[in-house]
């Protein structure tokens, strides 16, 4: 969600790539909740970090626990903070309330990551 969230808002000024410590399946529910923001991402797949071992970034920022402990490093003035949000795939209950969950992390992502490249826009 991070990673189609900054390319959607902030077009043109950075382009975001996404990867995790352990690749899986695009969640559905994440494709979801983009959709309802006109967001297609039914298309995107999930990338291992060794993808990216030999790039190149402005940023690393790692959004889960996990990935913070035990994101690889990169060299070249990268510049690596941790943002932690909740893991909405490991959310429970009703599809209602997982839907919800995809939802709060949806916008807590938008606010803190997106507002924060915003920033560094000079």
């Amino acid at each position: 969600m991070a990673e189609s969230l900054v390319n959607h808002d902030l077009v043109g000024k950075y382009e975001a790539f996404s990867a995790g410590t352990e690749p899986s399946s695009v969640n559905p529910l994440a494709v979801a909740v983009m959709r309802e923001l006109g967001i297609d991402i039914a298309r995107y797949r999930s990338k291992s970090l060794d993808e990216f071992v030999d790039e190149k970034f402005d940023f690393v920022i790692t959004l889960c626990d996990h990935a913070a402990e035990t994101c690889p490093v990169f060299f070249g003035g990268t510049k690596r903070l941790h943002m932690g949000f909740e893991d909405p795939a490991a959310a429970g209950g009703s599809e209602a309330e997982r839907l919800f969950t995809f939802r709060k992390v949806r916008d807590q992502i938008r606010e803190k990551v997106v507002e924060f490249l915003s920033k560094q826009i000079g």
